[in-house]
């Protein structure tokens, strides 16, 4: 799924090829991703780009018009074409979910552009055509950006102080901090020494302090080591920048020891017994619990 820096380096990657461009081309191929009625899609059609825009996992585009807003879920992503295919975009099973093209030079032919598109068959991908990105109840909803500045160590402590459950779900929770997905959470948890496991309650000071530092570390490395890559680049730059999510039974960069993995529904996470759970990996997360 793509997470905070992926989606901050699609919206600057985007913003910096559209802005200013009319929408020229306007063709959705899966009916199912548009979640809004009014206005209509079709409203789009030769609008003008102003900006694009980050949300927590939102990607964001600001029309003179309206706002056109995505969250490409887990199998979502961006194909970025220099010059649009002229097939149009049609339903059926191809991948892509909606194709847009923009105006390039005084002719108004369309050129540039780019498909949304989804892998697998989930189809979960949504789209929302709103004058307001906060009329979305999931935007409206969520919590601070840990790129903000009054996201402090005080903040997250009262965050986890409020949260129910593990560490690891207060940081994937949204409403709590937008942007944290699977995988980012895995290595600041890594980075920090903090077992996924853990109570988020449970944390004190010091420790909340220390993962505050690795999550603010981790994301300005990320969007700075991203912010110059287009779409086709970013999810490979992804995982080869990860330490443990993704690298079941491979070495722990930092100590050696084998990285393991508890799987819960679709999704896994992966941690080092011997950086985060005093060396103690996690037989059967049904029957059994890791020492604090």
């Amino acid at each position: 799924m793509p997470e905070l820096p992926e989606v901050e380096a699609l919206a600057r990657f985007l913003d910096f090829r559209t802005r200013d461009s009319d929408i020229a081309r306007l063709e959705l191929a899966s009916f199912s991703a548009l979640k809004t009625v009014e206005p209509r899609l079709e409203t789009l059609l030769g609008a003008r780009a102003v900006a694009w825009r980050r949300r927590g996992k939102y990607l964001c585009l600001e029309t003179d018009r309206v706002w056109l807003v995505i969250h490409l879920a887990r199998g979502g992503w961006i194909r970025w074409y220099d010059q649009v295919p002229g097939a149009p975009a049609r339903p059926g099973r191809s991948p892509i979910t909606l194709r847009l093209g923009f105006s390039a030079g005084e002719d108004g032919q369309a050129c540039p552009g780019l498909d949304l598109t989804e892998a697998g068959t989930a189809k979960r991908v949504s789209l929302w055509v709103v004058s307001d990105p906060e009329w979305i109840p999931g935007v409206a909803g969520l919590g601070i950006d840990p790129l903000d500045p009054a996201f402090d160590s005080q903040t997250l402590r009262r965050l986890l102080a409020s949260a129910r459950g593990t560490v690891k779900s207060a940081l994937t929770t949204q409403s709590l901090i937008a942007g944290i997905g699977n995988a980012y959470s895995d290595e600041a948890l890594h980075a920090a020494r903090i077992s996924p496991f853990r109570s988020a309650r449970s944390l004190p000071p010091a420790e909340v302090l220390t993962l505050h530092r690795a999550l603010i570390d981790l994301f300005r490395a990320a969007v700075t080591a991203r912010s110059d890559r287009g779409p086709a680049d970013l999810k490979d730059d992804k995982r080869a920048a990860m330490r443990v999510h993704g690298r079941t039974g491979l070495p722990c960069p930092s100590c050696g020891d084998t990285i393991f993995e508890v799987a819960y529904g679709s999704r896994a996470l992966q941690y080092c017994p011997t950086c985060q759970t005093g060396g103690k990996p996690l037989a059967d997360r049904r029957m059994s619990r890791l020492l604090k």
